[in-house]
């Protein structure tokens, strides 16, 4: 791509994209022409009408439903598949939706937002209590033995659910589900993960981890649009409605209904997003998990290792592998690092800051300001990796 004549010539260098935590770019091709089709072949409104296109949208979404279904290990129950507008979302539902009055639940100290401020609101109305586990992802020689000991001092009688990010959001810091998982179902305890930084690139089985609730995203590591998330229900678990409307079922009554999943899905879904989101876990399911995981760990274990060699660059738990990179730089704020990065030619797209991620920046005791995050996806390059510390490099000499 040049500019147009009279305007001198020079040529167009897209940017290295390392924001994949927030969502993630580029899509792959399929993903794109679901969405496109959608928009042109049968755009009907799925569940609101016998007509053709009607129809026809609302096969693409029970699809979808049963890709997400099989993908986390919920074959046999696609109808518990929500369709949300985000995480979040999803996350309010489960929560809002599952606590009663008086209840007590228990985070990690590595949630993002979406968890925190949905307990810390319930709790400053009074209509709940909550705990916080620590993780001790800043402990080199963690174990999960040492994780599960932490989290089993939180769980006193009378808790009812337990929140716990899956992976983080601004560090490979990671939960062994399982184990937790075993740990709830035996003192039965709701179990609710938010999956935004895991669906797509680590193993997830509801069945086997004994999820009762889990979060995730569309537009992340399951590489679909934005617009669409999913909560994925296990067998008997029933949360209250967080919104109401028509659902295509039983228009006379005042009432949502007991069915899933018309229960929680009031007003028009996200056709495009949905058709583009069942194209993305296919595409997953033909490249792995496995192989997303393998390569996103080594670009970013190569540019941690790198930058850890830079002087005047801090690299935050740099005992932990994984995709995503925290950094802070002397004698700059994470707002400062970030802009140059991505200010030069060769733009370098990170993002600086809190990310959302109150309890997770305490824990790592981040500085005041906050850091910069690099997150690699599964469509970067070794070249990437390695632009962005060359960059850093000529920032420090600046």
């Amino acid at each position: 791509m040049t500019e147009t004549a009279g305007q001198g010539r020079r040529s167009f260098r897209p940017p290295v994209y390392l924001d994949n935590a927030a969502t993630s770019f580029p899509k792959p091709p399929c993903v794109i022409r679901a969405v496109r089709e959608a928009m042109e072949l049968y755009g009907g409104n799925p569940g609101r009408g016998s007509h053709r296109l009607a129809l026809r949208a609302a096969e693409e979404v029970y699809a979808c439903r049963e890709a997400a279904a099989r993908f986390f290990g919920l074959p046999q129950h696609p109808e518990n598949v929500i369709f949300t507008l985000n995480t979040t979302h999803a996350l309010n539902i489960a929560i809002k939706g599952l606590m009663r009055p008086g209840d007590r639940a228990v985070c990690s100290d590595m949630e993002h937002n979406a968890v925190f401020r949905v307990l810390h609101k319930g709790a400053s109305e009074g209509r709940w209590t909550y705990d916080v586990f620590q993780t001790l992802t800043t402990v080199p020689g963690r174990t999960d033995a040492m994780l599960l000991s932490a989290l089993e001092h939180r769980l006193e009688p009378g808790t009812r659910m337990l929140i716990c990010a899956h992976a983080s959001n601004i560090c490979p810091a990671a939960v062994p589900l399982e184990a937790v998982g075993r740990l709830c179902h035996e003192r039965g305890i709701l179990f609710v993960v938010d999956a935004a930084q895991s669906a797509g690139v680590l193993d997830i089985d509801m069945e086997k981890m004994h999820i009762d609730a889990l979060c995730v995203p569309g537009h992340k590591g399951l590489m679909g649009p934005m617009g669409v998330g999913m909560l994925l229900l296990g067998p008997d678990v029933r949360p209250d409605t967080l919104c109401e409307g028509g659902n295509g079922l039983d228009s006379l009554s005042g009432e949502m209904g007991e069915d899933t999943p018309e229960r929680y899905e009031p007003g028009t879904l996200a056709l495009p997003a949905i058709a583009g989101l069942r194209a993305g876990i296919d595409y997953l399911s033909a490249v792995t998990p496995q192989a997303v995981l393998e390569k996103e760990t080594a670009l970013g274990v190569r540019a941690r290792d790198a930058l850890m060699g830079l002087p005047g660059v801090h690299v935050a738990v740099p005992h932990l592998d994984g995709s995503t990179v925290l950094f802070t730089v002397d004698g700059m704020d994470s707002e400062q690092a970030a802009a140059r990065l991505g200010g030069c030619r060769e733009s370098i797209c990170v993002r600086p800051g809190y990310h959302c991620a109150a309890l997770a920046h305490r824990t790592l005791g981040t500085p005041e300001g906050g850091a910069v995050r690099a997150s690699f996806g599964w469509f970067n390059t070794t070249a990437d990796a390695d632009l962005l510390v060359g960059r850093v490099r000529e920032m420090l000499k600046a």
